[in-house]
């Protein structure tokens, strides 16, 4: 990058100030001037090529940065109509040395914070400095702003303003398009045009370009046009602060792109990490691969780090207001989708203070892209994805599953996402229900899907995510079968299986005692569940006991005989089921059973009594909230709505209407797949 200072006016405002010298040789505070304390700040900003136009006292300047900046590379470019001329033929008169090259404009009696200029030069797109919180300056410039794009700069304009200051960061591509209008201005024969403001020339071509507005809000950052000016500068240069700095990170992977974001937002001030706690980032991505603990003192020893703190909530709101930080600062990625309700907030909040969020661009190299798809893959993996259900429950909030029957409502499951109260909301598991798998197939619920079959559902739903799986065992079989169906399932990485206690051919429970069930017999059930147990390789794999006394009108002491019984056979959850409307039966057994057992999870299907709540369950202790087949009803209607319109219509169009167009449904499908 090329920076290009302009350094050819008189500045006849500042009086005795520039009799002799430029007004860029201004002193400022601790023996600097304005020009060396733009060059030591580039320099530090890794900018060591400078473009200069020069116009009185040219060889003063020279003589003065010969001695305070002789380490960079500086072009002096003379403007020999100086008096006659404003600076668009400064420009002119450097165009030579102004090519193929991105541009960081200013002008050389602007004074501005280092944290100005590292915002400014992190962009990769070209931007203009403006602040959208300090007063409309009467004779300054001025610019016109629309959806954060520059529509015009100029002192002249004040509807949809903002304070704008002679700042630029320009892509070459950018920048050649106003260099050539100026060009064209200055060779037009018209003498006017070499005595206007470049911007004038820049209003011609800003359709032409994307030249976006930086806010740099109350950040130091002005020009010094009178003796007044000067000695604002110099009171806010002496009570000048280093800048609190905070941005978050959920990743468990860091990467180069990452560390380059950390040394920008470090470059700002002093840098304070939040660690996006465990609960946060299972609820709106994936569970981390390393726990909260462990990537805070990963961050810890990243030079540049000041501090690390834990957010609690994706919500950035709760650790702004505590820690109160002038920039918060996050990549540009985070601008639409599920995030940007959270980015807003995050704005918001800052702004409440006086803070400000500042976006750098989000890497887009290939690299970082396939490292991203390769951390969501590994929990994929059997071992890791079995124990996950575990580690979720363990952060003691109710775990959301959703029954999935195919690949693709297993994408649904995966990926439905919806942004509520500061969160992204999601569900944690998958449950693969013998009901839906068999209805999938047009058969009957009566265990007649053989395991061998059920499974090939499990791997068609596993090849696709990433999620843990609670199997529907049923009854679990004969008990000799069933250790070889648990071995299966945690081989192929299903967390969970769910059996319950009936016996027989099986029945669906909804149609509770309308049709002839039987309950297990409690000591034969305990044995099936602890051969399970026996037969399982790894700890982490988990067997739940559904007790089915409540579907059969036994009451909750039943249940609760029961549940103390499967628990001590080995049970590691326990299921209550219920075909009631009224849920007090549930909750009734639910606060005698998380009394006595504290530590053992419990689990609901509230499919007959769908207008409780999450927080309802959970505040009676169960842990695991199963909507056992809610997809399958749900499109069982769709599909027969769209049948009977092709038939009415004699054509497909008026169901295009509720159809899902294919390529968003291909949108589901992930691409590495």
């Amino acid at each position: 990058m090329t920076a290009l200072i302009l350094n050819s006016g008189m500045g006849t405002r500042m009086g005795e100030l520039t009799a002799s010298a430029p007004k860029c040789m201004t002193a400022l505070t601790d023996g600097e001037t304005i020009v060396s304390r733009q060059l030591r700040q580039l320099r530090q900003a890794g900018i060591r090529r400078v473009v200069m136009t020069v116009g009185a006292f040219a060889d003063v300047l020279r003589s003065h940065l010969a001695a305070s900046a002789p380490d960079m590379e500086i072009i002096f470019a003379g403007n020999p109509d100086y008096a006659q001329t404003n600076y668009i033929y400064s420009i002119y008169c450097a165009r030579e040395f102004l090519r193929d090259d991105d541009i960081l404009l200013l002008h050389g009696d602007l004074v501005f914070e280092d944290a100005v200029l590292g915002i400014v030069t992190g962009q990769q797109q070209s931007v203009m400095t403006v602040s959208r919180t300090a007063p409309l300056p009467q004779k300054d410039f001025k610019a016109v702003l629309e959806d954060g794009r520059i529509r015009a700069v100029g002192v002249e304009f004040f509807e949809n303003a903002a304070a704008a200051q002679p700042m630029y960061r320009f892509r070459s591509e950018d920048w050649k398009i106003w260099l050539e209008e100026i060009i064209r201005f200055c060779e037009s024969g018209d003498l006017s045009q070499r005595r206007c403001y470049a911007e004038a020339a820049l209003n011609h071509v800003l359709h032409r370009m994307a030249l976006r507005a930086q806010d740099v809000g109350k950040l130091l950052c002005a020009e010094v046009d009178t003796p007044s000016d000067l000695e604002s500068v110099r009171a806010q240069l002496s009570s000048l602060q280093p800048r609190s700095v905070y941005m978050c990170f959920s990743t468990d992977i860091l990467h180069s792109g990452h560390i380059a974001m950390i040394r920008r937002a470090s470059s700002l001030g002093r840098l304070t990490v939040g660690v996006l706690s465990d609960e946060a980032v299972s609820g709106y991505k994936r569970l981390p691969l390393l726990p909260c603990s462990e990537r805070r003192i990963m961050f810890e020893h990243i030079t540049g780090v000041a501090d690390v703190v834990v957010q609690e909530t994706l919500s950035y709101a709760e650790n702004l207001l505590r820690y109160r930080p002038d920039l918060v600062v996050h990549g540009d990625d985070w601008s639409s989708g599920v995030q940007q309700p959270i980015r807003k907030e995050a704005a918001d909040v800052a702004a409440s203070y006086g803070g400000l969020l500042v976006e750098f661009p989000y890497s887009a190299d290939a690299k970082y892209a396939d490292f991203e798809i390769r951390a969501r893959l590994e929990p994929a993996s059997p071992d890791l994805r079995r124990g996950r259900l575990r580690r979720l429950l363990a952060m003691q909030q109710p775990v959301k599953v959703l029954e999935a029957h195919s690949g693709l409502t297993g994408l649904i499951a995966e990926q439905a996402q919806v942004y509520e109260n500061g969160t992204v909301r999601q569900f944690d598991a998958m449950w693969i229900s013998s009901l839906c798998d068999s209805t999938a197939r047009g058969k009957p619920d009566i265990e007649l899907v053989d395991i061998s079959s059920r499974m090939r559902t499990v791997d068609e739903i596993m090849e696709v995510t990433t999620k843990p799986v609670i199997f529907d065992g049923d009854t679990g079989g004969m008990t000799e079968h069933f250790v070889y169906t648990v071995r299966t399932l945690e081989r192929t990485g299903v967390s969970m299986v769910i059996i319950e206690d009936k016996t027989g051919l099986k029945k669906n429970s909804l149609f509770g005692t309308e049709v002839q069930q039987t309950q297990a017999d409690i000591a034969e059930f305990c044995e099936k569940l602890r051969a399970g147990k026996r037969a399982q390789r790894t700890p982490e794999f988990m067997i739940c006991a559904r007790i089915e006394s409540l579907i059969l009108g036994k009451g909750a002491e039943d249940a609760l005989t029961r549940a103390d019984a499967y628990t001590e056979a080995g049970a590691d959850a326990i299921l209550i089921h219920s075909r009631s409307a009224d849920p007090a039966e549930v909750f009734a057994f639910a606060d005698a059973f998380c009394q006595k057992h504290p530590d053992i999870p419990l689990a609901a299907v509230p499919t007959a009594y769908p207008s409780v709540t999450e927080e309802q369950l959970f505040a009676h202790g169960i842990r695991i909230v199963i909507y056992a087949n809610q997809l399958t009803r749900s499109g069982v209607p769709a599909m027969q709505r769209t049948a009977e319109s092709i038939l009415r219509c004699h054509r497909a169009e008026e169901c295009d209407a509720f159809c899902m167009p294919f390529r968003e449904i291909i949108r589901l499908i992930p691409e590495e797949t």
